[in-house]
């Protein structure tokens, strides 16, 4: 009953305005068991996004009508569907601006099936474990995280946080005095993405300490090497 249930569910909603994209997705992704949705543009995107409800969503970057980026902010308005970007656009800040709006991974243009695949598995095994699908709010010492809200406030005022800011202040309060180490940020921030390594780590860690002040000297602490605790 499981794997009948998987087949059913499993729907891969691929955009992208080039036909031999889908040319080339769709017959490997059905291979691999999954039903492929087709949309060629972020107006056409969006509507199948919230009326089919896909599993996982590949985005281009490059659409006719809006650029990705766009897609990725409406799409949060409303869904938690895992997004992996694939676009030619390699520079490190478009990467970035794509994660801060909502992507879980991202792929570079041309890329390799077998790694797509393993991709695609890893958005799969997110939603299975229920990581991105917050529901709890975290509170203690004046913070206050509301994660199905998606809001942090602390001593009563509210904070802004990109996206990936915070999935790693979530990630962090939920394991208080525990270790988190530089691959669990990775794997909350990004998703499980190799774009990044430590440095960037640092940089996000860095803007969560400012915006947190006093609070983070009082509780967010630095095992070199290892990765962060909050105490």
């Amino acid at each position: 009953m499981t794997g009948t249930k998987r087949i059913e569910t499993s729907r891969v909603l691929v955009v992208d305005d080039e036909p031999q994209i889908h040319r080339f997705l769709r017959p490997a992704l059905e291979a691999a068991g999954y039903t492929v949705l087709r949309a060629d543009s972020g107006a056409e995107a969006l509507r199948l996004a919230a009326t089919l409800v896909p599993d996982v969503i590949l985005l281009d970057l490059g659409l006719p009508d809006m650029d990705g980026q766009d897609v990725l902010v409406k799409l949060r308005e409303f869904s938690e569907t895992p997004v992996i970007v694939l676009s030619a656009r390699d520079r490190e800040s478009q990467k970035i601006a794509a994660f801060d709006a909502g992507a879980n991974d991202y792929v570079e243009k041309p890329f390799g099936l077998g790694e797509l695949l393993a991709r695609i598995r890893n958005a799969f095994r997110l939603i299975t474990t229920g990581q991105g699908l917050p529901t709890d709010v975290i509170e203690f010492d004046g913070l206050r995280i509301d994660e199905a809200a998606r809001r942090v406030s602390l001593d009563g005022a509210e904070i802004h946080f990109t996206k990936t800011e915070f999935r790693i202040l979530v990630i962090l309060a939920r394991h208080p005095g525990k270790l988190v180490t530089h691959d669990d940020i990775l794997r909350a921030g990004w998703g499980g993405t190799h774009v990044y390594d430590r440095t960037h780590v640092r940089i996000y860690i860095r803007n969560i300490r400012q915006k947190l002040g006093g609070f983070a000297e009082r509780h967010l602490r630095t095992r070199p090497g290892l990765g962060y605790i909050f105490e």
